[in-house]
């Protein structure tokens, strides 16, 4: 990519690149995106799989320009959505300059861990940081007990006997409470490339606007919803236009959306009991809208069922995957 910058108006030393946060679903990379940049650029939930488009989030710093690339979590498929997130995640690896993978602190690793490892170990070296996430939920020798056993992961999997050196470093952070979360910017910096910045200053993402609406209008939807659901919830804006003829110091910006469910019975928890749940979904999804957006927003949001979109290669095509 060339830079948008010319070259003589940055520091010496200067570094730039882009670096992918991969992890099992939940293992805090949206949190840790969002936290990095300082602003909401990806969506999180308590529940796994929020993601679903690779989000590019843009830390700007003095010596640095990281471009996060936030995947979905990479996890053995169960159906052709899976399949497709998977796709995603690996076409986006093979293009980054590094890799932080997320593994939280407060669960054991797992055979999901052992998985992505082994994805990672097939990268031709590229260097892979490990990223013990959420350290706020644990007692520091908890803490501790993890660095040892993500280092040893990295010693078994990308180790000598597979050609590698292990992780290139192990960090612990909390990007809730904000610790250690310059460190992790400077040890991914440390592996980018000597380039001018890639992005215009201030520039905190290169989402399509609708998409980044789309997200915040998902995210609301699956806050306080049963387990099986959040999988099968997806969002398309139809529209997103000004209303007319409204004066310029009171615009109003009409957005038009549609949430898909796979069934009958998951628009009725959508929905709730006489629209409560519907309403609830479209005040949050609004005053996230309007702050992404800096402007007032009248959101019309209408439920419908797509069956069984998560294995129908056309429903997917039609929802953006």
């Amino acid at each position: 990519m060339t830079s948008l910058l010319d070259s003589t108006t940055v520091p010496e030393g200067f570094r730039a690149g882009f670096v992918s946060l991969v992890g099992r679903p939940n293992a805090g990379k949206s949190t840790l995106t969002n936290a990095l940049v300082g602003e909401k650029v990806a969506i999180t939930s308590s529940k796994p799989q929020t993601t679903r488009h690779t989000i590019r989030g843009i830390v700007h710093r003095e010596d640095f320009q990281l471009v996060l690339v936030d995947t979905p979590g990479l996890h053995r498929p169960r159906t052709l959505l899976g399949q497709r997130l998977n796709d995603l995640v690996n076409e986006t690896l093979g293009e980054v300059d590094a890799v932080g993978f997320c593994i939280p602190a407060d669960e054991k690793i797992g055979p999901g861990d052992r998985y992505i490892a082994a994805q990672l170990a097939l990268l031709n070296r590229k260097p892979v940081i490990a990223l013990v996430t959420k350290t706020d939920k644990v007692k520091p020798d908890a803490i501790a007990a993890q660095l040892v056993a993500v280092t040893a992961l990295g010693d078994e999997v990308l180790g000598p006997e597979n050609g590698g050196t292990g992780f290139a470093a192990v960090v612990p952070v909390s990007a809730v409470k904000g610790h250690q979360v310059e460190d992790v910017a400077k040890v991914l910096a440390e592996r980018l490339p000597l380039s001018p910045p890639l992005y215009p200053d201030g520039e905190l993402t290169d989402e399509p606007e609708m998409t980044m609406v789309a997200e915040l209008i998902r995210e609301a939807a699956l806050e306080g919803v049963r387990d099986e659901l959040p999988h099968s919830v997806a969002v398309v804006v139809e529209e997103m236009n000004p209303r007319e003829g409204r004066p310029q110091d009171k615009p109003l910006l009409d957005v038009y959306a549609n949430v898909f469910v796979e069934r009958d019975s998951q628009k009725a928890i959508i929905i709730g009991r006489g629209g409560s749940r519907l309403k609830a979904i479209g005040s949050a999804a609004r005053t996230s809208i309007e702050k992404l957006l800096g402007t007032p927003v009248y959101l019309d949001l209408r439920v419908k069922v797509a069956k069984e979109w998560q294995r129908d290669p056309k429903q997917l095509g039609r929802l953006g995957f």
